[in-house]
């Protein structure tokens, strides 16, 4: 599917060397199909050297050569940079045009590119990097089918990949995008609880992110409900069913489940 594409990768931050990266270790891309732009000089030298693919500090000129746009912008720098290649007239030919800003809609970056610019919105989170990443995709008014599965396509060689409608995406922000910082509280306080009891405290995180590890993969390798599976290690008057009531003492549950309808709430207001 991106066989013969030309990808510009806008924003060299940590995602955007991520993602090409990852492109170019799962062979789908040849590096001289990709190009990638950076702020100053000399991260556009550092990203070409590391990658190997040519970089430079002028958006439009990477745009206008492009098949494919990939927006690794902050939601505060996203529209005034597609402003940007618009006005240059950086978009002519029609690219499809990929952002992962949070918060920011696709009308708002249709808005900002012109008219009949295909767009489709993009979320993927940071185990992306270790190739363990979870990227949601949805489209806007332009774009069709096959701009979707080209964006899935893309953010594949980091991860799963998902398709959902777009007033999902605050959501999957919340849940999938800042999940990965709450499941390190919760690491954490695994470890804590450990150490509280005499483990050494490498060793008590190990054994906490690798239960959660497994845990995880025994969800998405069954397909079993997370409940049912617990109700598999709770064993009557065992010292699992123990642990669980102390933490629904502590409302854990409602606890989490709240903190995720905060940040969803939070992330509709970052495009603002």
């Amino acid at each position: 599917m991106l066989s013969g594409k030309r990808i510009a990768i806008i924003g060299s931050g940590t995602m955007g060397r991520a993602l090409a990266g990852g492109l170019l270790r799962s062979g789908k891309v040849e590096p001289g199909q990709l190009a990638g732009t950076a702020r100053t000089r000399q991260t556009a030298e550092k990203l070409s050297h590391e990658l190997g693919l040519a970089c430079t500090t002028d958006n439009a000129e990477a745009a206008r050569s492009a098949d494919i746009l990939v927006l690794c912008l902050k939601p505060k720098d996203v529209v005034k940079a597609c402003e940007g290649l618009a006005a240059r007239s950086a978009l002519v030919h029609a690219p499809l045009v990929v952002s992962i800003a949070a918060g920011v809609s696709t009308g708002a970056l249709e808005a900002a590119l012109g008219s009949g610019v295909p767009v489709v919105r993009a979320m993927p989170n940071t185990p992306c990097f270790i190739g363990k990443g979870m990227t949601v995709v949805s489209k806007g008014a332009h774009a069709t089918d096959a701009h979707a599965a080209t964006a899935l396509e893309i953010f594949s060689t980091m991860g799963r990949t998902m398709e959902l409608e777009e007033k999902h995406m605050d959501t999957v922000t919340a849940l999938s995008a800042s999940g990965p910082a709450f499941l390190y509280v919760v690491l954490e306080s695994l470890a804590d609880g450990g150490v509280m009891r005499g483990l050494p405290r490498a060793a008590a995180i190990e054994l906490a992110a690798q239960a959660a590890l497994g845990a995880a993969e025994m969800v998405l390798q069954t397909g079993r409900h997370p409940a049912a599976l617990k109700d598999d290690v709770t064993t009557p008057a065992g010292c699992t069913i123990a642990g669980i009531l102390a933490m629904e003492d502590g409302r854990i549950r409602s606890v989490l489940a709240r903190g995720i309808e905060t940040a969803a709430r939070a992330a509709g207001d970052l495009g603002k």
